[in-house]
């Protein structure tokens, strides 16, 4: 009875991995552009002198290591699902996350490159390379298909900042010409997805309860923009500002819509709270080093403190959805 009984288990056990393995979510990226937005945050504070490095160097290899277990799960949900795979790359929303992808492998050349040059160099390529076929067939993507405007969501946004994020280590092994390639057309349809996004949001219905902390996406192409500005073109100048204060400007109105978020339920989105106020964060202490102004300053602490006590929230609701068995799990 007893040997019956664990054959049963077991044989639940296994169909119940297979089940999560099927519906291994490609949002699970998300989890990696958030920590390695925050190890760049670590590094950046540490070179202010602001903090230990050894919170960089801990927070560097933790977020490798779940890069590489992340990868190593979906990859092997591709061989053994391979329809599932190709049924979210088809997907209206889903085909905006394969460039969380390309995202990470650029954060993680960021992250890198005070550490280790050479692996920040190969990083780069990759993230570079992938992201440009993505961001090509992301966009014909669009055109090729008739979309109802409930389809558009923040999460259109997420090929855009993968574009302003190849500057921000490519003016180190690639002229500069290219990284204003990759900008201008990232500031291009930032500004479009945005119109669209803001006529979507205003004259239509709300967004899905599980896209509400996509919003927080509205952050990120500016602040990574103005950070990528300065990397190419090293000038504090009127765009740079407009850049930068536009980012601020998109902080305060999320803060005006917390109402929106009081009462939503976990999904693995919530890792979209992360980066944006990663990239935010740092920008901030770019801006200290240039002009010296205590107010970055401030800025900067006190977004490192929203960053943080988001990043552990999220971390924790994910770990205890984990344990609930509530996160691979189809969502159709």
């Amino acid at each position: 009875m007893n040997r019956n009984y664990y054959k049963i288990f077991a044989g639940d056990y296994i169909k119940d991995m297979k089940e999560r393995l099927q519906y291994f979510p490609i949002t699970a990226y998300s989890i990696i552009m958030g920590l390695s937005g925050l190890t760049v945050v670590f590094n950046k504070f540490y070179h202010m002198q602001w903090m230990p490095k050894v919170f960089y160097d801990v927070s560097l290899f933790f977020t490798l290591g779940l890069f590489l277990l992340i990868t190593f799960l979906y990859g092997r949900k591709a061989i053994r699902y391979y329809g599932e795979v190709v049924a979210d790359f088809k997907h209206r929303i889903r085909i905006n996350f394969f460039s969380a992808i390309s995202i990470s492998f650029l954060l993680l050349s960021i992250a890198f490159l005070g550490f280790w040059p050479f692996l920040s160099m190969i990083f780069w390529w990759v993230g570079l390379l992938l992201h440009t076929v993505l961001m090509f067939y992301t966009i014909s993507f669009w055109i090729r298909h008739n979309f109802e405007i409930q389809f558009m969501n923040p999460a259109w946004f997420i090929p855009v900042v993968g574009n302003m994020l190849i500057p921000v280590v490519g003016v180190e092994f690639m002229p500069k010409g290219l990284s204003f390639f990759y900008f201008a057309v990232g500031f291009f349809f930032w500004i479009v997805l945005f119109t669209i996004f803001l006529n979507r949001v205003i004259f239509h219905h709300q967004l899905p309860q599980k896209f509400m902390p996509t919003l927080f996406i509205l952050i990120a192409p500016p602040a990574v923009g103005f950070i990528a500005y300065m990397r190419i073109a090293q000038s504090w100048d009127a765009f740079a500002i407009m850049l930068l204060f536009l980012a601020y400007f998109f902080v305060v109105l999320i803060l005006f819509l917390y109402k929106s978020f009081r009462k939503i339920k976990f999904f693995i989105s919530w890792w979209a709270f992360t980066f944006p106020l990663d990239a935010i964060t740092i920008a901030s202490v770019v801006a200290y080093q240039i002009t010296a102004q205590p107010i970055y300053k401030y800025l900067a602490f006190t977004l490192f403190a929203l960053t943080l006590a988001t990043v552990a929230y999220v971390s924790w609701m994910t770990i205890r959805k984990i344990r609930q068995g509530e996160i691979c799990v189809n969502e159709d």
